[in-house]
């Protein structure tokens, strides 16, 4: 297993449609962006940076111990803000760059150290993302809950909001489906800095507006994406005002601030 150095990048924006204001919303006490600070800090990552549009996202940044960096309001997602920073700092194509999304309060520094070595692990991969399992029926048809399905080998094949892989024998029968295989997606990415550029580079894909997805524009152009799959309740991000209430019972039954 490798030990190389990775960077984290947070990219965190006021505009969120469905919950504006996100990253500085507080959650047991603290900006939300504060408490995924945090968690990158507890990752094994040589640096934390702060990408954003917003001087006062930027300023619980440096007040949180991470860099802070300024990135144009124009740009359309977090991957796009990561890869302005990747410019801006010059880093070597095969630099490796961890994005973790600035409402994913609650995800284990581990699994920020567990994703960078998964990319290093397998050369011939442009990106890595980790996945869950999903284990209930409502999960799997929660559209706020991204699934995903991969081949044997690990390798993504597709990302979506729907409840994939469809058990068509057990929606026949009116049976429960069969969630062996089904597998929640972690708003999580490790990108090395080469690919990473040529995947801003290119347009937007039609499944990739479709579904609202960022990653299927990278099956789109026939990236390798390698899903590790980790056996451990990882709560889902901050989406909507219920997820923020939700939080702060979690929080506060376990102490985690």
């Amino acid at each position: 297993m490798s030990n190389e150095p990775f960077i984290v990048v947070i990219p965190a924006r006021m505009g969120s449609s469905r919950l504006p204001g996100k990253p500085l919303i507080a959650i047991a006490g603290r900006p939300l962006i504060a408490h995924v600070i945090a968690r990158a800090r507890e990752s094994a990552a040589e640096r934390v940076i702060v990408a954003s549009e917003d001087q006062r996202i930027l300023d619980v940044a440096l007040q949180c111990g991470a860099e802070a960096r300024w990135t144009d309001a124009g740009l359309p997602s977090g991957t796009d803000r990561i890869a302005a920073v990747a410019r801006e700092e010059g880093w070597a194509d095969d630099t490796c760059v961890v994005n973790l999304q600035g409402d994913e309060p609650l995800i284990p520094g581990s699994l920020l150290s567990d994703l960078a070595t998964l990319l290093q692990d397998y050369p011939g991969a442009n990106m890595a993302t980790l996945g869950v399992p999903v284990r209930s029926e409502s999960d799997l048809n929660d559209p706020n809950q991204v699934k995903l399905v991969t081949d044997a080998g690990g390798r993504a094949l597709y990302f979506s909001r729907a409840p994939i892989p469809w058990d068509h024998e057990a929606r026949r029968t009116g049976q429960p489906p069969d969630l062996t295989l089904a597998r929640r997606h972690l708003g999580l990415y490790a990108y090395r800095a080469g690919f990473l550029r040529r995947l801003t580079a290119e347009p937007p894909a039609v499944l990739e507006r479709m579904e609202q997805l960022e990653q299927l524009r990278a099956l789109a152009i026939g990236a390798w994406i390698q899903v590790g799959i980790v056996d451990m309740a990882v709560p889902q991000g901050v989406d909507t005002p219920e997820d923020v209430d939700r939080l702060e019972r979690l929080m506060a039954a376990t102490g985690l601030v």
